[in-house]
């Protein structure tokens, strides 16, 4: 069976919730379209184009991305790939941040800067509204930190409640940030790093399971220092598969509400990626793979 064939079919335990939209749980993030370190153009733009066009054509119909990878970037490439775009595609974005001359990632939380950015990501993907989009906390750029969020979630608020923003999301976040959020308007998903080996949001999954709302993991495999681990290696050689593609079936088997973005620059890579809907884990299987981050 091929990656086609299985992204192509919505049955009720490959899709989740999202928005106003039901997608399949396996979707894409545009970060690596960028340049090194997300900055600046791709080394290859017409693969850069080749990988978008492949991914919607073998089913995928949920697209991560952000004005602030490259900036501009990302969502100049995704428009020129995709635009008109399908209907039942659905771009979720994300605001907060800003780039530095020397690409380094710089926190955008007031008002101007956040309006700003949504109609960047406007402007950039051709659309008149965002259907999703995350606000970003900036108090650590290396993982959650406390601190309010309810100044710039409002002006996000207000953003939406002027029609330029369907629903909203949170990324980088302590579950005290996601109570603050769902005073203030209502919260569809949350975007935190969590993988095989980083579980700091074990219980928060669970309890977003629970209550109905999406969990998105970035850095599925890694991030810029990409998963490596024995027991990992071990298993995908038992199951002839590699070892990223084991890596993200377990993310599809961890809960029904995660939601996958990997990113890729490469059409042979994504293939390989979108590949994890058809691994099937045993129970001992996972619970070999449970260790890694215990």
């Amino acid at each position: 069976m091929s990656s086609i064939e299985v992204m192509s079919g919505k049955d009720k335990a490959a899709t989740f919730r999202l928005g106003g939209h039901t997608v399949l749980r396996l979707g894409y993030g545009a970060m690596q379209l960028a340049g090194p370190g997300v900055f600046g153009p791709p080394r290859d733009r017409k693969e850069a184009l080749a990988v978008l066009r492949e991914a919607v054509a073998a089913g995928v119909d949920h697209i991560d991305t952000s004005d602030f990878y490259g900036p501009h970037v990302t969502n100049q490439i995704i428009r020129e790939a995709l635009h008109p775009y399908p209907k039942d595609l659905l771009l979720v974005t994300k605001i907060g941040a800003r780039r530095g001359a020397d690409g380094s990632w710089i926190p955008a939380f007031s008002p101007a800067e956040l309006t700003q950015a949504v109609h960047d990501n406007l402007r950039n993907l051709g659309l008149d509204v965002l259907d999703v989009v995350n606000l970003r906390a900036m108090f650590d750029i290396h993982g959650p930190a406390e601190g309010s969020i309810e100044a710039p979630l409002t002006a996000l608020a207000e953003l939406q409640q002027k029609g330029l923003v369907r629903h909203i999301g949170l990324s980088n976040v302590t579950p005290a940030q996601i109570a603050e959020g769902r005073k203030i308007a209502p919260i569809v998903c949350v975007q935190n790093q969590y993988n095989l080996a980083h579980r700091d949001d074990d219980a928060l999954i669970d309890k977003l399971a629970k209550e109905g709302t999406a969990y998105v993991p970035f850095f599925p495999l890694g991030g810029f220092s990409p998963l490596q681990s024995s027991t990992l290696s071990d298993v995908a050689t038992r199951l002839g598969a590699p070892p990223m593609q084991v890596a993200l079936a377990w993310l599809l088997h961890r809960a029904p509400n995660i939601l996958l973005i990997p990113g890729t620059s490469s059409v042979a890579h994504l293939r390989e990626n979108l590949a994890a809907a058809e691994l099937k884990l045993s129970p001992e299987i996972l619970a070999e793979l449970d260790q890694i981050g215990a």
